[in-house]
């Protein structure tokens, strides 16, 4: 349950502090070990977010656009379905409509360095994370509520 809802958290927070998880997740009684196990969730939702993001990225350029700001995300597209599914499978919430604009400036933050080659340095996609690490959005408060997945069903 509570891996369900942190990927729905997903679509609001990338890169949550310890501090926010603590605050949405009231029903853990924290300690060193179960705080390091949700950080460790959101980094591998990252890890396949930003292999989508890069994948998509890579297949821009090799159909030849030629323009990050070309490039859209529908909320019908493949990307956005894929990463629909991989977050909230059971479609548990209404997707907030900010997260398909942040979906987007991922994919053009990643057509833009593979475009310019900084893919071939080694810690490239540091300067990506940096910025949609600032396109974070609160999470909804009904989050905070222990039986908030029961309330959906």
């Amino acid at each position: 349950m509570h891996l369900r809802k942190a990927k729905l958290m997903f679509f609001w927070v990338r890169y949550p502090s310890s501090a926010v998880l603590k605050m949405y997740f009231p029903d853990i009684k924290f300690n060193k070990n179960n705080t390091a196990q949700l950080v460790k969730w959101f980094s591998n939702f990252r890890e396949f977010y930003y292999i989508q993001m890069e994948k998509y990225a890579r297949q821009a350029i090799s159909e030849g656009l030629k323009a990050a700001e070309d490039l859209h995300v529908a909320g019908d597209s493949e990307l956005y379905r894929v990463l629909n599914l991989h977050y909230n499978r059971n479609n548990h919430i209404e997707v907030p409509p900010n997260f398909r604009y942040v979906v987007e400036q991922t994919l053009r933050e990643f057509y833009r360095a593979i475009q310019g080659g900084k893919d071939a340095e080694q810690s490239w996609k540091k300067s990506i994370y940096k910025v949609i690490s600032r396109l974070d959005d609160p999470v909804p408060e009904y989050f905070k509520s222990p039986n908030f997945l029961e309330q959906l069903e």
